[in-house]
């Protein structure tokens, strides 16, 4: 096992003599170790999408359509809110011993979902299933970093890329199916036999004999964040609403949210033990990383949530055609992450792989910002398949460095600070995208703008009462404003870019 030490100074030597120290100098078998981690990791994240799909036949069946959208927004905050928490408790007590907890709190939720009788229940359900399935995430993380050398983590990191990529594509193809054949309870059903196979798997991880981190009870820190993350996450889910009634509500919120951000922040450097490590925040290593995590999420989300708008409104594609092209971005993704880790392992080499993936990410967006009306279907799937490849190269390496500059005492601190980002991130990078768009959008013609808010609201096309000319000419207009949306997501990647740049860690 890792030998234990203080916050290094030096992150890149401690992350050697820490591999150099790993058990027996003997690489972790991998049938014992992946798959124990991989199925929790995989739980929570297809139950992030498969409910999507679902969706429709909930509200038929429970009335209050307005609210569907709880279901949703329930289990993201609840599972952002939950990552730094399992972090920290599970570096204060062990990390296997909570991931039992989050398993059995995921599986109890999911029955609770399963027997909703309505809409108010089936989202205090799924906010307890957040509470689960975001401890699934961060412990995964951070059992790889207590389980594996630090060499090695990195290709562990994209295995579990890999996984996360096709749960999130598995989630809404799997919805649907159980949905038209068995009902939408059992899409929280099927959770309760893999959850139970997941708490068989992880028996089998190898326990470790760690100094663990000093804990007590931080309830204003818990209370300052939960206001933080809701207020911020409900605003950002009002300004992608598209309507101008909905922004005093979205500013409040905003306001609420920067307000507990600040006391959270003045509480967090004065508690003995903080659930948010602003001390570790502080290391260059680590919040370059987590920044980049950000980016990394603004840029990836809003790409998938918006290239399908831009097919189907546009280009006029099917909704089963331009699943089809995202497919290839799925691929890239899982490959991009999978080599980018092995390279990693091979070399010790960090940095040098996000440098260069984000710049060609870069590229892309600024091609599909200029040329996307040019571009045949297969050379629009060829430029997903590449931007997934060079998007593959950044989470695993986040993960490893944050990790690595954090020490073996603080894994979880480590990887909640990296999914909290993320999640933040790619909330923050589909709003403004979204309100770039609708902007660009309103000022070039209002009618296009209110027949795209429309669509997007609720999920037609432009409609058959325009005639022909006006289609074409609102269809010419979204495509322009478009081009300011892509360019924003490459402002984005430009971003990450620079942060790993600067980045001080670049070899473990």
């Amino acid at each position: 096992m890792l030998k234990d030490s203080e916050e290094p100074k030096a992150p890149a030597a401690s992350d050697a003599t820490g591999q150099a120290a790993a058990v027996g100098g003997q690489k972790p078998a991998f049938l014992t170790v992946f798959p124990s981690i991989m199925l929790p990791m995989f739980l929570a994240v297809v139950d992030q999408t498969i409910v999507a799909t679902a969706l429709p036949a909930i509200a038929a069946a429970l009335g209050n359509v307005a609210r569907a959208s709880w279901i949703v927004v329930s289990y993201l905050i609840a599972s952002t809110v939950a990552a730094p928490i399992y972090g920290r408790l599970g570096d204060a007590f062990g990390r296997r011993k909570l991931m039992y907890v989050a398993l059995v709190v995921f599986i109890a939720a999911s029955i609770l979902c399963a027997v909703a009788q309505t809409i108010e229940q089936l989202t205090l359900a799924r906010i307890l299933q957040g509470l689960g399935g975001g401890g699934l995430m961060t412990l995964s993380q951070a059992l790889i970093g207590e389980a594996i050398p630090p060499r090695e983590r990195a290709r562990y990191q994209g295995y579990l890329a890999a996984i996360a990529v096709c749960a999130n594509s598995f989630g809404p193809i799997a919805g649907g199916a159980l949905t038209e054949h068995f009902g939408w309870r059992s899409i929280f059903l099927v959770n309760v036999p893999i959850g139970l196979i997941a708490v068989g798997l992880t028996f089998r991880l190898p326990s470790r004999t760690v100094d663990r981190l000093p804990w007590k009870a931080d309830p204003m820190g818990l209370i300052l964040f939960t206001v933080f993350v809701t207020a911020v996450l409900l605003a950002l889910e009002q300004t992608q609403h598209i309507e101008l009634a909905a922004l005093p509500l979205a500013g409040g919120l905003f306001v609420a949210g920067i307000i507990a951000l600040v006391l959270l922040v003045r509480t967090e450097q004065r508690v003995p033990t903080p659930l948010i490590p602003v001390g570790l925040l502080k290391q260059p290593a680590i919040w370059h990383s987590d920044a980049m995590a950000a980016f990394h999420g603004a840029s990836l989300v809003s790409l998938i949530t918006f290239v399908p708008v831009y097919l189907e409104v546009v280009r006029g594609m099917s909704p089963s055609a331009v699943g089809v092209l995202l497919v290839p971005l799925t691929i890239g993704i899982g490959t991009g992450s999978l080599i980018t880790g092995r390279l990693v392992s091979r070399t010790g080499l960090t940095m040098v792989f996000p440098i260069y993936g984000l710049v060609l990410v870069t590229a892309t967006q600024v091609i599909l910002a200029f040329w996307a009306g040019s571009l045949g279907v297969t050379a629009l799937a060829i430029l997903m398949l590449f931007d997934g490849l060079f998007f593959g190269t950044v989470m695993g390496v986040v993960q490893v460095t944050v990790q690595s500059a954090a020490g073996p005492r603080r894994l979880g601190e480590a990887a909640a600070s990296v999914q909290f980002s993320r999640s933040i991130g790619a909330g923050f990078g589909t709003a403004i995208v979204a309100t770039v768009l609708f902007a660009a959008l309103s000022l070039r013609n209002p009618d296009a703008a209110r027949a795209f808010a429309s669509m997007v609201q609720h999920g037609h096309g432009l409609g058959s009462t325009i005639t022909a000319e006006q289609r074409t000419a609102i269809q010419a207009d979204i495509a322009d404003a478009f081009r300011a949306a892509f360019l924003t997501i490459a402002a984005f990647t430009t971003a990450g870019f620079f942060l790993a740049l600067t980045n001080p860690l670049r070899k473990i």
